[in-house]
């Protein structure tokens, strides 16, 4: 205790004293002997703990996370698509379809496509119901070309007759040798596709729209539907592609449908419906490729061209005719037909103004 001033008895009271021994005025009490701490001021560094090093931050690494799933999601679906198809190609048949003839030279690219009536418990070759030409390349745009099955062509060793007879005679090579004959087109790809096939296609997409201008009723065809578009099956898609006694212009009606089923599968395939469901995307592709057959010299890549190339020439990026003709009997307009596939064999197709139209007749 100090001489010159009371003790509180805390020891402390040295601190308090002057050099002449008297006491300075004392701090209130904060309810402890112990002097506070020397803290930091708020706000800064050294208010927060140091943060290790080794230690990651859990919310800096939840967005990462989800980019990098997101970014193995992509990848995977993009091999699932690329995967698919390659599968599919191994499911579809091949056959011959290259003549042992002279062949013509084009600037463009054609192919054949071909609808048979054969059914699956026939034992004949069955005959073409449809015949289409498909050109592309050499500058212009995509052509697809009906060639009605009544029209009268020479086919090589039997004469001239209907072109539809050719395919039940030799098969592809002879319908091809027959068209390039007939067109002066040289046949780069043939594909091929029965009545069952075309159903089931139409079925896996889960039907197709297709916009007939009048009612039809036609028991050949097993078809009763009413005008205006409309969803539809494939049993009906495959009826309404056949139907020609329900129109005056038969043949030339038929082909017109041919190709606005062909553009409605285009369509609902490329349909983001398709493309983003993986079971309809597998199912798709697995029907069409068990339900075609194709030349043996086509590759998968230039399937894959021609196919691209099909669904925009009817999808409104080409044009979509039928080959010129002088009347409804579906004899070839000569001069016209000439010109036609002149254009055609040197890629000019942007030249074909009014030699194309819908039933290959003058405007």
């Amino acid at each position: 205790m100090s001489p010159s001033g009371p003790s509180d008895g805390d020891g402390y009271d040295w601190l308090y004293e002057d050099e002449s021994g008297r006491h300075r005025p004392r701090p209130a009490a904060s309810g402890s002997a112990v002097p506070p701490p020397n803290l930091p001021p708020p706000g800064s560094k050294g208010s927060r703990p140091k943060r290790s090093k080794d230690r990651k931050d859990p919310e800096a690494r939840k967005p990462r996370g989800r980019w990098r799933l997101l970014w193995l999601i992509l990848v995977l679906w993009l091999a699932f698509l690329l995967i698919v198809p390659i599968v599919a190609w191994s499911k579809i048949t091949k056959v011959d379809a290259t003549p042992d003839s002279e062949r013509p030279q084009d600037k463009a690219t054609t192919w054949l496509i071909v609808g048979t009536d054969k059914r699956p418990k026939d034992r004949s070759r069955g005959r073409t119901d449809t015949i289409l030409l498909l050109t592309y390349g050499g500058g212009g745009p995509s052509v697809l070309t009906s060639i009605p099955r009544d029209s009268l062509v020479n086919i090589p060793g039997h004469g001239r007759t209907k072109v539809n007879a050719a395919y039940a005679y030799g098969g592809p090579p002879l319908l091809v040798e027959t068209m390039e004959g007939a067109t002066g087109l040289r046949i780069d790809g043939y594909t091929e596709i029965g009545f069952v096939g075309l159903r089931d296609v139409v079925d896996a997409l889960g039907g197709i729209e297709i916009c007939p201008d009048q009612d039809i009723k036609d028991k050949d065809a097993r078809l009763n539907i009413k005008k205006g578009c409309q969803e539809v099956d494939g049993k009906t898609a495959l009826g309404y592609s056949r139907s020609r006694k329900a129109f005056g212009t038969g043949d030339i009606a038929r082909g017109q449908h041919q190709r606005e089923v062909i553009g409605a599968i285009g369509k609902a395939a490329l349909s983001p419906s398709t493309v983003l469901n993986p079971f309809t995307y597998s199912r798709v592709a697995t029907t069409a490729a068990e339900s075609l057959a194709v030349g043996d010299d086509v590759s998968m890549f230039s399937f894959g061209r021609f196919a691209w190339k099909l669904a925009r020439a009817v999808g409104g990026d080409g044009r979509s005719c039928t080959v010129p003709i002088a009347n409804l009997s579906v004899e070839w307009d000569r001069e016209r037909a000439l010109k036609y596939f002149g254009h055609l064999k040197n890629g000019t197709t942007d030249e074909l103004g009014t030699l194309c139209t819908e039933d290959g007749m003058r405007d």
